[in-house]
């Protein structure tokens, strides 16, 4: 495996395993997934747009990634990323996000760090037979980098289901010294256990479609009136 500096985008994708056959690798997988990276920020949305953004660069520019020619075009980005490890991918990515957050500069080490749920509905995934690709990411508030994206199931309404794929999403996150902020839906007992089992901490907002939750919060902190009766007021008297 090549050297590349500990902190780069290169070293985490180098760990990506490399779905070609070795008589077939004419471009090292990690220059390839640093050049996918490099297009989508960019603004490429397609196979297409991927391959014209490397073939519009000059050729110094992507012998830094590690290509030693002409980079691949259209057909050759799309075969590898379909036989890409998609979970083995987006590892890596959250590992890298979460390296530029731990840095020193990013927050003061006495403040939680704050990640929100987020649900959206990919742009251009609605093909006219299946519904739209309903993406859950989990968002750095600070940096707006995600640190970990998943589908939602689209049978049936696609919000319902977005508390479930939370679940999923957060399993292996490290969540220590983290604030997970999300709406209603995740108010759920299942999902704040399982962050505060993490050691993690949650703010999620609750609304009138819980009126009984929302009660006795508002009861919880409303003000004492004066001469209700207090039962450790009563403990204290026997």
């Amino acid at each position: 495996m090549e050297a590349f500096h500990p902190s780069s985008l290169l070293s985490f994708l180098a760990t990506v395993p490399d779905p070609r056959s070795r008589r077939g690798r004419q471009h090292p997988l990690s220059a390839i997934l640093v050049l996918v990276c490099c297009a989508i920020l960019c603004g490429a949305r397609s196979y297409a747009a991927i391959g014209q953004w490397a073939q519009d660069h000059d050729i110094t520019l992507m012998h830094r990634p590690g290509f030693t020619r002409q980079p691949p075009k259209l057909g050759g980005i799309r075969k590898v990323l379909i036989a890409l490890n998609l979970e083995a991918f987006e590892h890596a990515l959250t590992r890298w996000v979460e390296a530029l957050l731990s840095r020193p500069l990013v927050a003061e080490p006495s403040t939680a760090e704050a990640y929100a749920l987020d649900g959206k509905s990919a742009r251009g995934s609605f093909d006219g037979l299946q519904k739209a690709v309903h993406l859950l990411s989990l968002l750095a508030h600070e940096s707006g980098l995600s640190l970990a994206q998943a589908a939602v199931p689209n049978g049936g309404e696609e919000k319902t289901n977005e508390h479930k794929a939370a679940l999923r999403l957060l399993e292996g996150l490290v969540l220590e010294g983290r604030l997970v902020t999300g709406d209603a839906m995740f108010c759920q007992r299942d999902f704040c256990q399982q962050v505060i089992d993490a050691r993690g901490d949650y703010l999620i907002f609750v609304k009138d479609n819980q009126p009984t939750l929302l009660h006795d919060i508002k009861m919880a902190f409303a003000p004492p009136v004066e001469g209700a009766f207090s039962p450790s007021a009563a403990t204290n008297l026997g």
